[in-house]
């Protein structure tokens, strides 16, 4: 009997200890939903993992836009499905996102999923690839590559090239390896190789095959290619993975690919890897496509934050690489 009221007394200091730490537990959610909500809440929509650049591109993505740089990032992966990336984007507007970001996969289709974000009152941008809407106001802003002028600048390359070699009035026979069909990367960089076939009759289309980006794809169809000649004199691949995959098959076949006595490779993108054989000698040029674009996004959101009017395009600076004058500090030194 005497021990009960040392009981209550330890009942009762027990009670307050937990409710004290409840208290804090409390606070301490409420202070983290508080960190959270003073996020921004960005939805994007990557078209797919087919390339070294896209994943580059899918990191840059996620480094500027991480919760230490004050965002909260939805990533979808559409698998290279343009379907994938209309449902991932209504998703989007049905979470009531602070801004959607998406690299679509082609230019066209978009009309409609952008006019429910606007109408949802969420702004949106527009990555890597380009698209083609009546009304340009259905989105925000662009952030991308100038694909028409890297593909002028690399048949002016080849153009200096051939003349260097004496070998500019010759028949040229060109490979073309284009890239997915309908994309803004492919229009671009085939466009400026059919307008340099007009302005150079002596060079001459082989084939020209669709490799889908991937090392898989080009591999696939210049094996194909190969079975019906071997009369190549360059081949025009739309991004790094094809021109591997081409360079594979070539190989394979017992062609030499080098600029100055085998099949002139042209490639895009710059990645590492396309840069390595760049500087074996195996890639000729290859026309750099910055994948790391989520810096620019991440200044176009701030912006907008700040209620600044905002350019709707942007082209991000870039360059270009060839055999002759690359070095192993140039590829050092890249970031992806």
């Amino acid at each position: 009997m005497k021990k009960f009221p040392a009981i209550v007394c330890f009942a009762a200091l027990l009670t307050g200890i937990l409710c004290g730490c409840s208290a804090d537990i409390d606070a301490t959610a409420e202070t983290q939903e508080k960190e959270i909500s003073n996020l921004i809440v960005v939805g994007f929509s990557q078209v797919g993992a087919e390339s070294e650049w896209r994943v580059a591109n899918s990191e840059s993505m996620k480094s500027a836009l991480s919760e230490a740089n004050g965002y909260e990032l939805i990533f979808d992966d559409a698998r290279n499905e343009q379907g994938n990336q209309i449902r991932a984007i209504r998703t989007f507007i049905q979470q009531d996102v602070d801004y959607i970001v998406f690299s679509p996969r082609v230019e066209t289709g978009w009309t409609s999923i952008l006019q429910e974000a606007r109408d949802a009152g969420i702004p949106v941008i527009v990555i890597d690839r380009d698209i083609i809407v009546e009304d340009r106001s259905l989105y925000t802003a662009y952030i991308g590559s100038d694909f028409r002028k890297e593909g002028e600048t690399a048949v002016t390359w080849l153009e200096n090239l051939l003349k260097k070699q004496g070998r500019s009035e010759d028949t040229i026979h060109i490979v073309h390896i284009q890239g997915t069909i309908g994309s803004s990367a492919q229009l671009g960089r085939s466009a400026a190789l059919d307008a340099a076939i007009v302005q150079n009759p002596n060079w001459e289309i082989v084939t020209q095959e669709q490799g889908d980006f991937t090392r898989a794809k080009a591999y696939e169809v210049m094996q194909g290619i190969l079975q019906t000649t071997k009369d190549i004199d360059v081949v025009y691949c739309e991004n790094d993975g094809e021109a591997l995959g081409a360079i594979d098959a070539m190989q394979e076949a017992g062609l030499t690919c080098n600029a100055d006595d085998g099949v002139i490779v042209i490639s895009f993108d710059a990645t590492k890897l396309g840069l390595t054989y760049c500087l074996e000698g195996k890639i000729a040029l290859n026309v750099e496509c910055n994948p790391l674009q989520g810096p620019y996004v991440a200044d176009i959101i701030q912006r907008l934050q700040q209620g600044e009017t905002v350019e709707q395009e942007k082209y991000i600076d870039e360059t270009w690489f060839d055999s002759y004058t690359i070095t192993k500090d140039m590829i050092e030194g890249r970031g992806y």
